[in-house]
């Protein structure tokens, strides 16, 4: 009996949510967190990768499409750090309304995932499976179903060598008017990693803000947390803050986007903000393992 009005509970319960709220996860999502989640072993290590954040909007100044351009820059950033394979966080998902626009021809049917007419991705990535690149697929989902996405991403782009996992942007999580996101749980966190991973086994994910309660409270296997705070007064201070990030996810992994127009007053005084900052990075804090400036400045710091 006690079983009968658990279920009957829940019913009502999320009976009596809006379902036209931003803010509630999909019912899907809700429901294949319940299923086994089985995550083996990875084979191999994730290599400390530098490089740099690729989107649209903060590279609109710059072709997509000029491959060459996008090599040499990631090889230069990547030089800058002993003993790192070049990368990119490339975002090819981003906000549009209450969903997303992908920047490539896909088939489906979901009202919240717009797409390209042009792939704009093919012929970049081919250039760098050829050079090394370690290439991170980002998306800002919005109110988009995140599975999906990965679905309809992953079975595009899963014969490209370069691709080393699947990052979301929790900022844009279920959030569409400011950056602010629904927390991932843990539960959440296994449930995607576990389908990137049907793609390939040694797939990772990464979840992307700057406030750690957004992220997994205790779930580590196969995450990369990325920081991309800014807007700060000093070097040290956005470095303590980072480290900060770095100690409370020392179980785990963690990346940096820096470079923002917002911390110029600083970083602009420096030789060479991109190997300077990114090595008090990888110097102080033992689980870094990607280094990423960022597009909206791109130029100023690494000219090919």
């Amino acid at each position: 009996m006690k079983i009968y009005l658990l279920i009957i509970a829940a019913l009502i319960a999320i009976s009596c949510v809006p379902s036209n709220d931003p803010h509630r996860p999909p019912l899907k999502e809700e429901a294949e967190v319940e299923l086994e989640i089985n995550l083996p072993d990875y084979k191999t290590d994730l290599p400390y990768t530098a490089g740099y954040r690729y989107s649209s909007y903060g590279a609109q100044h710059l072709n997509v499409q000029q491959n060459e351009y996008w090599t040499t820059v990631g090889k230069e950033m990547a030089s800058k750090f002993d003993g790192s394979a070049p990368s990119s966080i490339w975002i090819l998902g981003t906000l549009q309304g209450d969903g997303i626009y992908l920047n490539f021809p896909a088939e489906t049917n979901h009202s919240l995932i717009k797409t390209a007419s042009t792939d704009f991705n093919e012929a970049i990535f081919d250039e760098f499976d050829k050079n090394g690149f370690k290439i991170w697929l980002q998306i800002e989902p919005g109110n988009a179903p995140v599975e999906e996405l990965i679905k309809v991403i992953l079975e595009k782009y899963k014969h490209h060598s370069c691709i080393i996992g699947f990052g979301v942007d929790v900022e844009w999580y279920q959030s569409v008017d400011k950056p602010d996101g629904v927390a991932i749980s843990d539960k959440l966190a296994k449930q995607w990693l576990s389908l990137i991973r049907s793609y390939n086994p040694e797939y990772r994910l990464f979840l992307k803000h700057w406030l750690k309660e957004k992220m997994p409270p205790t779930f580590r296997e196969g995450l990369v947390f990325i920081d991309d705070s800014q807007g700060v007064s000093s070097k040290q201070v956005l470095l303590d803050e980072f480290k900060e990030w770095g100690e409370y996810f020392s179980g785990g992994q963690v990346g940096f986007q820096y470079g923002y127009d917002s911390d110029r007053a600083w970083w602009g005084n420096m030789d060479d903000p991109a190997k300077e900052f990114g090595q008090a990075l990888k110097d102080e804090i033992p689980n870094t393992i990607g280094l990423y400036w960022v597009d909206f400045t791109l130029e100023t710091v690494l000219k090919p």
